[in-house]
């Protein structure tokens, strides 16, 4: 079975790591302690594809304790028995370092039974997880661990993996094909870089990459959402925020983002919500309007969903143009 490129590519140090400047840079904190060889216990979080079992791994190889490497998904709490049964033992003698990959699957009994170790000292604790650790994560544990965030990469730092990787494969790729690999990954390196070898996977020998090419894979934005999480809620409050500070551009960007990945029903509610909260005293007919408007992408979704609720937007804009028509102390108020 072939090696994927994303894992062929793994930085082996620091120094090749893209991204997370805050975190690795050469007079960060976290750098001066991670290369002062005393690691001290740590939860990485952040989205995928931007670091964290890299950071986690290299970081490891630093120490001179015995490594043992858990995944959250699989681990039992029969395998934790196992890591904790070794301590002091002769495969031990320097201390263990138990990296724990996606964390957040891990139910509470599992993370209790590491408490005691890494209070002493007998277990250090690096572990990672896609999900707000402040959430998913035991509070006792969590407070004997230091939080640091993973932020997603830039376009800029995700050509520079792109380009080594195309020095690996030997293959060649145009500047605009390299932009729009970069752009469309969305601060995701590994995805980047599975996109870049099924791209190389199509390719004749001595062919280039091209613009088009990457337009065939990548055939729509790849959008950074999730159902009930961070990343929903943010955006809820952006289109929010857009609507209130009568930025109608804002948050028709907003609003296509929630009805690309399929969030029709948070998008509608959040719509009547404005009109009656903020726009209702001042302007009561915006409410029927963007009931129908609602209703009519309710009953015909599909193409009509950005057009009709565009159209919501923008008269809900217009419509704080009218406040001060009937009211100046509801405008004052914030409608």
């Amino acid at each position: 079975m072939s090696q994927p490129l994303a894992d062929l590519m793994r930085p082996e140090i620091l120094d090749e790591m893209v991204g997370q400047a805050h975190l690795l840079g050469k007079n960060s904190l976290f750098r001066k302690v991670i290369e002062s060889g005393s690691v001290p216990n740590m939860i990485f979080y952040g989205p995928p594809g931007t670091g964290k079992t890299t950071a986690a791994r290299i970081i490891a190889k630093k120490t001179n304790k015995s490594l043992y490497h858990l995944n959250g998904t699989s681990a039992s709490t029969e395998d934790i028995k196992k890591v904790i049964s070794d301590i002091n033992s002769l495969f031990s003698t320097n201390g263990i370092l138990l990296y724990l990959d996606e964390i957040q699957y891990l139910n509470k009994k599992q993370q209790q039974s590491l408490l005691e170790f890494v209070e002493s000292g007998e277990i250090t604790l690096i572990a990672s997880t896609t999900e707000n650790p402040y959430f998913y994560i035991y509070p006792a544990l969590l407070s004997r661990c230091t939080v640091f965030e993973f932020k997603a990469v830039t376009a800029d730092e995700i050509k520079k993996a792109i380009s080594r990787a195309c020095e690996k494969l030997n293959i060649k790729i145009d500047e605009d094909a390299l932009e729009l690999l970069s752009v469309g990954s969305n601060g995701d390196v590994r995805k980047s870089l599975n996109n870049l070898e099924f791209l190389a996977k199509s390719l004749k020998k001595g062919k280039t990459i091209s613009k088009k090419l990457v337009e065939e894979l990548i055939d729509r934005a790849n959008i950074s959402y999730d159902r009930s999480e961070d990343k929903h809620f943010d955006n809820l409050s952006a289109l929010m925020k857009s609507l209130r500070g009568s930025d109608p551009d804002a948050a028709i960007f907003y609003l296509a983002k929630m009805l690309e990945a399929g969030d029709l029903i948070a998008a509608a509610r959040r719509l009547l919500c404005s009109a009656s909260e903020d726009v209702g005293l001042a302007y009561p007919n915006i409410i029927p309007l963007v009931k129908s408007c609602v209703d009519t992408f309710a009953t015909w979704p599909t193409r009509s969903e950005i057009t009709v609720s565009k159209r919501c937007n923008i008269n809900r804009h217009r419509s704080k143009e009218q406040c001060g028509m009937f009211s100046n102390r509801c405008c004052n108020g914030g409608c």
